[in-house]
């Protein structure tokens, strides 16, 4: 590596070990030593680089080890919508999503208020898988009101778009503005467990509902994500005032 390496190279180098599996959970990182050596640059410089990656949630303190890799991480919205906003894929390196199915369920007791209609209300749903590294990371059902359906018949297919929301949007003529993210934890459900490749019993799970609201006031999608307990879920908000 050239002497011109600063944090911010050295947090994206091992960023992309991370998200490839090159370091995977658990892993130590290597010393502050080995990475001054390695990028030829000052204990500072490495330090920065690894308040960084603790920062995104990447990794993890361990008293007497030194840094280690976090577990499976799952990414909110915001930052989803910022990938898809720069990659045109809301799905971060190494990610992958299968669609497990899509069709017409009644509207629960979760959903219907959320969307504003009655229970029972015919509404769209898409189920799919996404995984990092092959491993699992959560299960997340979106559901559709019959207005987004009508000018996105493409999520009534049962392949990945990269960007649902964002495609669905554009359509509308207004842009994503607000979401409401509700976290809970419960037991897994027998299919959860399955989608999940989770074996024990009784498996707590976090869920997250959240509720996207375009510009325009309308909902154009809420959708329920489970992933298993230890699966970090990873936030980042400035506090820089407006």
């Amino acid at each position: 590596m050239p002497e011109t390496s600063g944090y911010a190279e050295i947090a994206a180098h091992f960023r992309r070990q991370i998200q490839d599996g090159t370091l995977r959970p658990g892993d130590t990182m290597p010393s502050f030593r080995q990475v001054c050596e390695q990028f030829d640059v000052a204990q500072t410089t490495v330090n920065r680089a690894y308040r960084v990656l603790k920062m995104e949630g990447l990794t993890l303190p361990r008293p007497g080890v030194g840094t280690i890799v976090a577990g499976a991480i799952s990414n909110n919205i915001a930052t989803r919508v910022a990938l898809h906003g720069a990659t045109g894929s809301a799905l971060d390196g190494g990610e992958s999503s299968r669609i497990l199915e899509v069709g017409t369920t009644g509207a629960d007791a979760l959903v219907a208020p959320r969307l504003d209609v009655a229970p029972g209300t015919p509404v769209h749903v898409r189920r799919r898988l996404v995984s990092r590294g092959g491993v699992p990371i959560h299960l997340s059902s979106s559901y559709y009101p019959a207005y987004v359906i009508a000018v996105t018949p493409e999520l009534q297919e049962p392949v990945s778009t990269g960007g649902s929301r964002e495609l669905a949007a554009s359509r509308l003529g207004s842009a994503q503005d607000q979401v409401l993210e509700e976290v809970t934890s419960r037991l897994a459900t027998a299919s959860e467990k399955e989608a999940l490749g989770l074996t024990a019993g009784e498996i707590v799970v976090t869920q997250v509902v959240r509720t996207v609201t375009l510009e325009d006031g309308r909902v154009v999608e809420v959708a329920v994500k489970v992933a298993e307990g230890s699966t970090i879920l990873r936030w980042t908000t400035s506090l820089r005032p407006q």
